[in-house]
């Protein structure tokens, strides 16, 4: 499984930017797929104020690890206070740039607007998007009746990942829950 966010099309969400690291431009990269080394080959990345926001591109003139964050120094970045103004930003990268994907491999991204179904067949409705949070990521389902579940994407939930669906084998109860908060 590789984790990076939810746009189905010709970008793919990677990562946030969290805030400035020193005063010549860096920035700190929080990487949704929790592997921030993968930030190391990338030369071009494209940054949006929020997820349905226009992304520009910026080349990426060196980057480095430091803890579990990406310190990444793009072109025309060379202030603290010009990376400030890029905090909270969402990260992508073009499809074709990334890795390939071995057997049984896939970015969340892949999974939205998939119908999701439980290992029973029981129809569950769309997926809508990924939560990315700190405890584990969140599949957003919406039913035909207007009802959202959150369903926490850990593999064991997910049995697989077909072209049209995502079969998921949840816990007894956890559909009620969504129901009763």
């Amino acid at each position: 499984m590789t984790a990076a966010g939810t746009d189905a099309g010709e970008y793919v969400l990677i990562g946030k930017v969290t805030k400035p690291h020193g005063i010549r431009g860096e920035i700190k990269v929080y990487p949704y797929s929790g592997q921030q080394d993968n930030f190391l080959g990338y030369k071009k990345i494209f940054l949006a104020a929020g997820e349905d926001e226009a992304r520009i591109p910026y080349a990426v003139e060196s980057s480095r690890v430091q803890g579990k964050l990406a310190l990444l120094k793009l072109s025309g970045v060379s202030t603290r206070n010009a990376a400030e103004l890029l905090a909270g930003s969402a990260v992508w990268l073009r499809r074709r740039d990334l890795p390939g994907l071995k057997k049984d491999e896939y970015y969340w991204s892949d999974l939205v607007g998939k119908r999701a179904v439980t290992d029973e067949g029981r129809e569950l409705g769309l997926v809508q998007s990924v939560m990315i949070t700190a405890a584990h990521d969140i599949l957003t389902v919406m039913d035909h009746h207007g009802h959202e579940y959150l369903i926490p994407l850990a593999g064991e939930f997910l049995v697989r990942l077909d072209e049209n669906e995502v079969v998921l084998n949840l816990p007894p109860g956890l559909l009620e829950i969504n129901l009763n908060p």
